[in-house]
């Protein structure tokens, strides 16, 4: 029974890998419905249960949108765009509105609070997010700025809000690859100056900035 299940999930896995392809390549384009099920079980030579679960998770991962009685379409060319397009407009505007609230006192109490030691984690993690932002390396930077931010909110030493903001981690996970502009690589919010206040100790300006950056986010993607 394992070694049944290893195959089959092995050959979704091949599957997903050549439908991917023909999206990134275009050979699929964006907005284009793909072929029906009985062409993709002939051309790939699989089940339908197969085909089945591989448009399954690629319509989890926001690559396909299927709709009932028209088709299956290509919504995005990868799983970052996906996430662009999957979170806009109210939802993501209430995700930033509850970051502001946790990350604007999380900054103000961590500028107080934070130790040299977590200081330097921070410089840290900001300056591996910002490697990646020189790199293009999109899904490395959307990982090194939440964990900088989850950590900045740590450094306050209030354990409620630490819990609190650590069980949003997938919905600020979520927030940033939405907001991560990969055609504009220089126009990205910076945290330095947020940095800059925490370790100046100086909670006015930390939380100052916290909110300004949030605030930004909000201008410019949930018109």
């Amino acid at each position: 029974m394992p070694l049944a299940t290893t195959r089959r999930a092995g050959l979704v896995d091949q599957v997903i890998d050549q439908m991917r392809a023909a999206i990134a390549a275009g050979e699929w384009p964006v907005g284009r419905r793909i072929p029906p099920e009985p062409e993709l079980v002939t051309a790939l030579g699989v089940g339908r249960n197969t085909v089945r679960e591989a448009v399954r998770a690629l319509s989890h991962a926001g690559l396909l949108e299927v709709r009932q009685g028209d088709g299956t379409f290509v919504r995005a060319t990868s799983e970052l765009s996906g996430a662009v397009r999957r979170m806009c407009g109210s939802e993501l505007r209430e995700v930033l509105q509850v970051r502001r609230t946790l990350e604007v006192e999380g900054a103000r109490l961590a500028a107080t609070h934070r130790t040299d030691d977590e200081l330097r984690r921070l410089e840290v993690l900001l300056a591996e997010r910002d490697e990646a932002l020189a790199a293009k390396d999109w899904s490395r930077l959307v990982e090194r700025d939440a964990a900088f931010h989850v950590m900045l909110v740590q450094c306050s030493h209030n354990t409620l809000l630490a819990e609190l903001y650590q069980g949003l981690t997938e919905a600020v996970r979520a927030s940033i690859t939405a907001t991560v502009d990969t055609d504009h690589e220089d126009d990205h919010v910076s945290h330095t100056g947020l940095l800059d206040a925490v370790r100046d100790r100086d909670p006015a300006r930390a939380a100052a900035e916290a909110g300004a950056f949030l605030e930004d986010l909000l201008e410019r993607h949930t018109d």
